[in-house]
C-alpha cells in the first residue's frame, strides 16, 4: 500500500459480513493509515452488532455506531458521537442499499409506491443527510464515496427499481459534489463496482450469471474483487484524487465499454 492516510478519519457504513464491499473498503483504509467509525444496522436482538464489532475487532475502530438511514434521529446521533470523539471528518463511505426481493423480479410498472419509496429512501436518498450532518465536520479537501452500479444507466435483468435508485444515486453524486465542493474543496464521487458476491448482491436473481458474463465478457475476463474497490475507494479518498469530483469510476474490469 503506497497511499499514506495516517491522520485521516473515515466513517464507513454498511458493513455487514466479510463479503460486504464496505469491508473490503474499511480494510483498504485501515491499511492505509485511517482512523476509522464504522456503523451497524440494529435489530432488536443485537445481532448486527455482534457481527460487525467481531469482524472490524483487528481494525480497532475508534466507533461502533448504530445506523438505520430510516430513522433520521440515529444519523444525527451517528454524526454527534462522531463530533465528540474526533471532532472533524476526512472521509465518508456511503455503502447502504436495499430493495425487497419482490422489487428485483417481474414487471417494473407493477413496483409499488411502498417499495419504490423505501428503495429510493435507502439507496439514494440517504447519502444527502449523511452529507448534510457530516458538511460541519469536513476538512479541507475531505471524500465522500458511495456505491453504485451499471443497471443506473442499462436494463440489467432482475435489477428493476435497484437501477433506478442508482440512477439517482448518480446524480445526487453531481449535486453534491456541486454543493460542497466550493467551500471546502470537499470531493463526491461513486464507484460503479462489477458484480460481486455479497449478502446484498444474493437477492439479485440470477446474480451468478451475471458474474460468469462478466467472467467472459470482461477484457480482463474476470470480475472484480471488494479488495480491488477498496483500493479505489483509498485512491479516491486520498490527495492523489484531489481533481476528481462528481464522476462515476467504473472499477468492473472493463465491462462496460463492452456491448451486452
Amino acid at each position: 500500500m503506497l497511499l499514506d492516510l495516517r491522520g485521516k478519519k473515515a466513517l464507513v457504513t454498511g458493513i455487514a459480513n466479510n463479503r460486504s464491499i464496505a469491508w473490503g473498503i474499511a480494510q483498504q483504509l485501515a491499511a492505509a493509515g485511517c482512523e476509522l467509525a464504522v456503523t451497524y444496522l440494529p435489530d432488536d436482538k443485537g445481532r448486527f452488532e455482534g457481527k460487525v464489532r467481531e469482524l472490524t475487532a483487528p481494525l480497532a475502530p475508534s466507533l461502533v455506531l448504530p445506523l438505520n438511514v430510516q430513522m433520521p434521529e440515529q444519523i444525527e446521533a451517528a454524526f454527534a458521537a462522531i463530533q465528540q470523539q474526533w471532532g472533524s471528518l476526512d472521509v465518508l463511505i456511503h455503502c447502504l442499499a436495499f430493495a425487497g426481493k419482490e422489487e428485483l423480479v417481474g414487471d417494473y410498472s407493477a413496483i409499488t409506491p411502498e417499495g419504490f419509496g423505501r428503495a429510493l429512501e435507502v439507496s439514494a436518498y440517504s447519502l444527502a443527510p449523511l452529507c448534510r450532518y457530516a458538511k460541519p465536520l469536513f476538512n479541507p479537501g475531505a471524500s465522500v464515496i458511495t456505491l453504485s452500479y451499471l443497471g443506473a444507466e442499462r436494463a440489467i435483468p432482475n435489477y428493476n427499481v435497484m437501477g433506478v435508485a442508482k440512477a439517482a444515486l448518480e446524480a445526487s453524486v453531481r449535486y453534491l459534489a456541486a454543493e460542497l465542493g466550493p467551500d471546502n474543496q470537499v470531493r463526491v464521487n461513486a464507484i460503479s463496482a462489477g458484480p460481486i458476491r455479497t449478502l446484498a448482491s444474493s437477492a439479485i436473481g440470477g446474480i451468478h450469471e451475471m458474474i460468469h458474463n462478466v467472467e467472459e465478457k470482461a477484457p480482463l475476463r474476470r470480475t472484480v474483487t471488494q479488495e480491488e474497490v477498496g483500493s479505489a475507494a483509498t485512491f479516491l479518498a486520498s490527495p492523489l484524487a484531489s481533481g476528481i469530483t462528481g464522476q462515476v469510476i467504473y472499477v468492473d474490469a472493463g465491462y462496460c465499454i463492452n456491448g451486452m
